[in-house]
Protein backbone atom coordinates (compact mmCIF):
# COMPACT_ATOMS: atom_id res chain seq x y z
CA UNK A 1 0.00 0.00 0.00
CA UNK A 2 1.63 3.29 -1.06
CA UNK A 3 0.75 6.90 -0.60
CA UNK A 4 2.86 8.77 -3.16
CA UNK A 5 2.15 12.22 -1.73
CA UNK A 6 5.54 12.80 -0.06
CA UNK A 7 4.33 15.68 2.09
CA UNK A 8 2.49 13.07 4.17
CA UNK A 9 5.61 11.52 5.73
CA UNK A 10 6.97 14.55 7.65
CA UNK A 11 3.52 15.25 9.06
CA UNK A 12 3.05 11.64 10.10
CA UNK A 13 6.39 11.64 11.89
CA UNK A 14 5.72 15.00 13.52
CA UNK A 15 2.55 13.82 15.24
CA UNK A 16 4.30 10.87 16.76
CA UNK A 17 3.06 7.72 15.12
CA UNK A 18 6.01 5.87 16.60
CA UNK A 19 6.57 3.66 13.54
CA UNK A 20 9.43 3.47 11.08
CA UNK A 21 8.38 3.84 7.49
CA UNK A 22 10.19 1.43 5.21
CA UNK A 23 10.92 3.27 1.97
CA UNK A 24 10.28 6.86 1.05
CA UNK A 25 6.51 6.87 0.91
CA UNK A 26 5.15 3.46 1.88
CA UNK A 27 3.05 2.30 4.83
CA UNK A 28 3.74 -1.31 3.80
CA UNK A 29 3.65 -3.55 6.85
CA UNK A 30 1.53 -1.09 8.84
CA UNK A 31 -1.81 -1.68 7.14
CA UNK A 32 -4.31 -4.45 7.88
CA UNK A 33 -7.54 -5.26 6.11
CA UNK A 34 -10.76 -4.58 7.99
CA UNK A 35 -12.39 -7.73 9.36
CA UNK A 36 -16.10 -8.16 10.03
CA UNK A 37 -15.38 -7.25 13.67
CA UNK A 38 -13.62 -4.06 12.58
CA UNK A 39 -16.60 -3.10 10.41
CA UNK A 40 -19.02 -3.67 13.25
CA UNK A 41 -16.82 -1.67 15.63
CA UNK A 42 -16.63 1.19 13.13
CA UNK A 43 -20.36 1.89 13.24
CA UNK A 44 -21.19 5.07 15.21
CA UNK A 45 -23.09 3.31 17.99
CA UNK A 46 -21.05 4.35 21.01
CA UNK A 47 -20.22 7.70 22.56
CA UNK A 48 -16.56 8.73 22.18
CA UNK A 49 -14.37 7.59 25.05
CA UNK A 50 -12.31 10.13 26.92
CA UNK A 51 -8.52 10.13 26.61
CA UNK A 52 -5.53 12.18 27.75
CA UNK A 53 -5.74 15.73 26.44
CA UNK A 54 -9.54 15.92 26.50
CA UNK A 55 -11.02 18.73 28.61
CA UNK A 56 -14.15 18.25 30.68
CA UNK A 57 -16.43 20.46 32.76
CA UNK A 58 -17.52 18.83 36.02
CA UNK A 59 -20.62 20.07 37.82
CA UNK A 60 -21.53 18.62 41.20
CA UNK A 61 -24.86 20.10 42.29
CA UNK A 62 -24.39 22.37 45.30
CA UNK A 63 -20.61 21.85 45.46
CA UNK A 64 -18.73 24.76 43.90
CA UNK A 65 -15.40 23.62 45.37
CA UNK A 66 -15.55 20.40 43.37
CA UNK A 67 -17.18 21.75 40.23
CA UNK A 68 -14.88 23.16 37.56
CA UNK A 69 -12.89 22.59 34.38
CA UNK A 70 -10.45 19.72 34.22
CA UNK A 71 -8.00 18.38 31.64
CA UNK A 72 -7.24 14.67 31.54
CA UNK A 73 -3.51 14.34 32.16
CA UNK A 74 -1.03 12.04 30.42
CA UNK A 75 -1.73 9.35 33.01
CA UNK A 76 -5.40 9.42 32.05
CA UNK A 77 -6.57 11.03 35.30
CA UNK A 78 -8.20 14.18 36.61
CA UNK A 79 -7.40 15.56 40.07
CA UNK A 80 -10.64 16.46 41.84
CA UNK A 81 -10.70 18.30 45.20
CA UNK A 82 -11.83 16.14 48.14
CA UNK A 83 -11.66 13.03 45.95
CA UNK A 84 -8.12 12.97 44.59
CA UNK A 85 -6.97 11.48 41.28
CA UNK A 86 -9.74 9.77 39.31
CA UNK A 87 -9.11 7.73 36.19
CA UNK A 88 -11.07 9.20 33.27
CA UNK A 89 -9.29 7.82 30.20
CA UNK A 90 -11.25 5.07 28.48
CA UNK A 91 -14.58 6.12 29.98
CA UNK A 92 -17.60 7.73 28.36
CA UNK A 93 -19.10 10.86 29.90
CA UNK A 94 -21.80 8.77 31.60
CA UNK A 95 -19.27 6.29 33.00
CA UNK A 96 -17.15 9.12 34.42
CA UNK A 97 -20.24 10.65 36.03
CA UNK A 98 -21.01 7.31 37.67
CA UNK A 99 -17.40 6.88 38.82
CA UNK A 100 -17.26 10.33 40.41
CA UNK A 101 -20.64 9.89 42.11
CA UNK A 102 -19.48 6.57 43.56
CA UNK A 103 -16.26 8.13 44.88
CA UNK A 104 -18.22 10.94 46.55
CA UNK A 105 -20.51 8.42 48.25
CA UNK A 106 -17.71 6.05 49.26
CA UNK A 107 -15.72 8.92 50.77
CA UNK A 108 -18.83 10.00 52.68
CA UNK A 109 -18.51 13.45 51.12
CA UNK A 110 -22.06 13.47 49.74
CA UNK A 111 -24.91 11.05 50.36
CA UNK A 112 -26.72 11.54 47.04
CA UNK A 113 -24.38 13.37 44.66
CA UNK A 114 -25.74 14.74 41.39
CA UNK A 115 -22.83 14.75 38.94
CA UNK A 116 -22.76 16.07 35.37
CA UNK A 117 -19.87 15.91 32.91
CA UNK A 118 -19.69 17.93 29.71
CA UNK A 119 -16.80 17.67 27.28
CA UNK A 120 -15.32 21.11 26.63
CA UNK A 121 -13.02 19.84 23.89
CA UNK A 122 -11.87 16.52 22.48
CA UNK A 123 -8.45 15.77 21.02
CA UNK A 124 -8.19 16.69 17.32
CA UNK A 125 -8.27 14.20 14.47
CA UNK A 126 -5.88 14.17 11.49
CA UNK A 127 -6.40 13.74 7.75
CA UNK A 128 -3.44 12.94 5.48
CA UNK A 129 -2.81 11.84 1.91
CA UNK A 130 -4.87 12.74 -1.12
CA UNK A 131 -7.00 15.55 0.31
CA UNK A 132 -6.83 19.23 -0.55
CA UNK A 133 -5.94 20.47 2.96
CA UNK A 134 -4.23 17.74 5.01
CA UNK A 135 -3.71 18.52 8.68
CA UNK A 136 -5.19 18.63 12.17
CA UNK A 137 -8.88 19.33 12.73
CA UNK A 138 -11.21 19.97 15.67
CA UNK A 139 -13.33 16.94 16.53
CA UNK A 140 -17.11 17.16 16.71
CA UNK A 141 -19.68 14.50 17.54
CA UNK A 142 -21.14 12.48 14.69
CA UNK A 143 -18.15 12.59 12.35
CA UNK A 144 -17.75 9.81 9.81
CA UNK A 145 -14.88 9.29 7.42
CA UNK A 146 -16.62 11.05 4.52
CA UNK A 147 -17.45 14.17 6.53
CA UNK A 148 -13.89 14.18 7.88
CA UNK A 149 -12.54 14.22 4.31
CA UNK A 150 -14.92 17.09 3.51
CA UNK A 151 -13.52 19.06 6.46
CA UNK A 152 -10.06 18.55 4.93
CA UNK A 153 -11.16 20.20 1.68
CA UNK A 154 -12.29 17.08 -0.18
CA UNK A 155 -10.38 14.68 -2.41
CA UNK A 156 -7.59 15.52 -4.84
CA UNK A 157 -8.00 14.26 -8.41
CA UNK A 158 -5.56 11.43 -7.57
CA UNK A 159 -7.52 10.16 -4.55
CA UNK A 160 -9.02 6.72 -4.23
CA UNK A 161 -12.73 6.97 -3.59
CA UNK A 162 -13.16 3.28 -2.89
CA UNK A 163 -10.99 2.78 0.22
CA UNK A 164 -9.49 4.66 3.14
CA UNK A 165 -6.93 3.94 5.87
CA UNK A 166 -7.77 4.69 9.51
CA UNK A 167 -5.51 4.47 12.55
CA UNK A 168 -7.48 4.59 15.79
CA UNK A 169 -5.99 6.38 18.79
CA UNK A 170 -3.73 3.94 20.64
CA UNK A 171 -3.34 1.55 17.68
CA UNK A 172 0.02 1.01 15.98
CA UNK A 173 -1.21 0.28 12.46
CA UNK A 174 -3.73 1.50 9.93
CA UNK A 175 -6.82 -0.51 9.03
CA UNK A 176 -7.97 -0.41 5.41
CA UNK A 177 -11.72 0.02 4.96
CA UNK A 178 -13.98 0.12 1.94
CA UNK A 179 -15.10 3.75 1.85
CA UNK A 180 -18.47 4.10 3.57
CA UNK A 181 -20.36 6.65 5.70
CA UNK A 182 -20.68 3.87 8.31
CA UNK A 183 -17.03 4.37 9.31
CA UNK A 184 -17.18 6.55 12.42
CA UNK A 185 -14.32 8.89 13.28
CA UNK A 186 -13.32 9.43 16.91
CA UNK A 187 -11.01 11.89 18.71
CA UNK A 188 -7.34 11.25 17.98
CA UNK A 189 -8.00 9.18 14.82
CA UNK A 190 -5.60 9.43 11.89
CA UNK A 191 -7.18 9.15 8.43
CA UNK A 192 -5.10 8.61 5.31
CA UNK A 193 -6.63 8.81 1.82
CA UNK A 194 -4.50 6.76 -0.61
CA UNK A 195 -3.91 7.43 -4.28
CA UNK A 196 -6.12 5.53 -6.69
CA UNK A 197 -4.73 3.15 -9.25
CA UNK A 198 -5.12 4.55 -12.76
Amino acid sequence: MTIPNRRVIPLVLSIGLGVSVGGCDSFSGFVKQATSDDRTASLPRQAPRLQAGDKVKLVVFGEEKISGDYEIDQNGRIAVPLIGAVRAAGLTKKELEQTLAARLREGQILRSPVVTIDVSSFRPFYVLGEVEKPGEFTYRNGLNVMSAVAVAGGYTFRASKSKVLVQRAGEKSFTEYALSPDIAIYPGDLISVPERYF
